[in-house]
């Protein structure tokens, strides 16, 4: 059996500029002007919480729960307000077609480890088209350093895997991967990664 793990914005979904905008857009909008550092890469945790864990320690703003979960709240109702202007998020080239291949092979065992919140992923993945009712999730809910996020994802799946491949499209992606020991297949310009799974090799 092979393991196959998905990240998913700007891996499954062309939607990595959006949500970057949307979520510091409604960090703003309950934190007020904050500080963001210049790029994603100057963060050590590049996920939901970990930037939101982040943002408060470079701005001397205390943990707060109650706050966290208004900042998630407004993120999903910006979610859900592009969707409904904009319409549904789009697809890498292929890529709903090669995952639902993978999703039913009797080899593969996939599911999704995201840097998101579990919540937005579903509902972009959901106007997407994308088939997830029994696929695993794991997100940025479950942790906020990516590597344990996707060692969550895994461990949803089951042990004894012959292979673990991971499919990402930041270098925080390739790191965690390298790390963890699995194959990591880029996906993007940013990696010079594949820009569509059209023509991507089969398991």
């Amino acid at each position: 059996m092979h393991a196959k793990v998905f990240d998913v914005d700007g891996t499954l979904l062309q939607s990595a500029d959006v949500d970057d905008r949307l979520y510091r857009e409604a960090v703003q909008s309950i934190l007020g002007d904050i500080r963001f550092r210049e790029s994603l890469n100057d963060y050590e945790f590049v996920t939901d919480s970990g930037l939101l864990h982040q943002i408060r320690v470079d701005n001397c703003i205390p943990d707060s729960p109650l706050v966290d979960a208004q900042i998630k709240a407004a993120f999903l109702d910006l979610i859900d307000a592009h969707i409904e202007c904009r319409g549904p998020f789009s697809e890498i080239p292929g890529a709903r077609d090669y995952f639902d291949r993978l999703r039913i092979a009797e080899n593969c065992c996939v599911g999704i480890a995201t840097g998101g919140w579990r919540d937005s992923a579903v509902r972009k993945l959901g106007s997407a088209g994308f088939d997830i009712s029994d696929v695993p999730i794991a997100s940025s809910d479950d942790a906020i350093d990516r590597r344990e996020i996707m060692e969550i994802s895994l461990s949803r799946l089951g042990s004894e895997f012959e292979s673990v491949t991971y499919y990402g499209d930041g270098v925080w992606d390739q790191a965690a991967s390298l790390s963890l020991g699995w194959t990591f297949v880029p996906v993007g310009s940013e990696l010079g990664g594949i820009q569509s799974f059209l023509d991507a090799d089969f398991v």
